[in-house]
């Protein structure tokens, strides 16, 4: 997402995937500079090609996304940041915050606020009131399931409250990052639902699996064996209930919904 101000460019995240078409979208439509950069989370998909905006420019993000970045090249990290995406290390930001930040340039205004961990700590909501866009990064997946894992998401209870919290907005567009189109409030709703299945699903399979049946197949010998047993079995339990209802509904909910579910059980056995 990019705004021309009338004092320069603000532009959100660069994919480094998409990275040149980002600079062309903004030339075909200004020649204003590039002044503002904002992150809306640390992940590397998203950013790690915004070595190509101005350096000059500022850089926002949350607090927590900062943090992250700063050790982008350090010695606690295997690769380089976006060394396996095609990207390279990026700027800092250079002003961040913790609860919410209001930037005006020019004719625009966007609001950013963070409500707490959801996809990744640091991951904000990004909002243009005058526009009634809202971009908020990889936890809803207009028309599809989510990517495996709930996207990699770090706090599964947050992932999931994150969906009431979008609905907070009056917003008519939705950014979400992903896939093939834009969102809509209805796409929230309609995932909002799915999940809430997957939670209910996953409840069911881990209240209805029998760890001592599945010790009874596979023996004691390999405690390895029978965990990894067990939990697969909870797994497809819960898949079979989710796909019968939701494999029509939505993009590959038979290809991730697996993964989905072994997330979701682990998140009610243990969080």
């Amino acid at each position: 997402m990019f705004l021309t101000t009338g004092e320069g460019v603000i532009v959100v995240d660069a994919p480094p995937t998409i990275g040149d078409k980002v600079l062309a979208a903004i030339a075909e439509v200004t020649d204003e500079a590039i002044t503002h950069v904002i992150y809306s989370h640390s992940h590397g998909d998203h950013i790690a090609a915004a070595s190509m905006y101005p350096p000059d420019a500022v850089y926002i993000a949350h607090e927590e996304t900062a943090k992250r970045l700063s050790s982008q090249e350090g010695g606690s990290r295997v690769a380089p940041f976006g060394a396996f995406l095609g990207g390279s290390p990026v700027p800092v930001p250079t002003v961040t915050f913790s609860d919410s930040y209001t930037l005006e340039v020019g004719n625009q205004k966007l609001e950013l606020s963070y409500r707490g961990v959801n996809h990744i700590e640091g991951n904000i909501y990004i909002y243009a009131p005058k526009q009634k866009v809202l971009m908020f990064i990889d936890v809803i997946f207009p028309g599809w399931t989510p990517f495996k894992y709930l996207a990699i998401t770090e706090n599964v209870p947050g992932y999931i409250a994150a969906h009431d919290e979008v609905l907070t907005f009056d917003f008519e567009t939705l950014i979400s990052g992903h896939l093939t189109r834009l969102g809509t409030r209805a796409d929230v709703e309609t995932q909002k639902e799915y999940i809430n299945d997957l939670v209910g699903n996953a409840a069911h399979a881990l209240q209805t699996v029998d760890f001592m049946a599945v010790a009874g197949k596979t023996g004691w010998a390999n405690p390895w064996l029978l965990f990894d047993t067990y939990l697969n079995e909870v797994t497809d339990m819960c898949t079979d209930s989710t796909v019968a209802k939701w494999g029509d509904i939505l993009g590959g909910v038979d290809i991730f919904t697996p993964g989905h579910c072994w997330k979701m059980a682990e998140m009610l056995r243990v969080d």
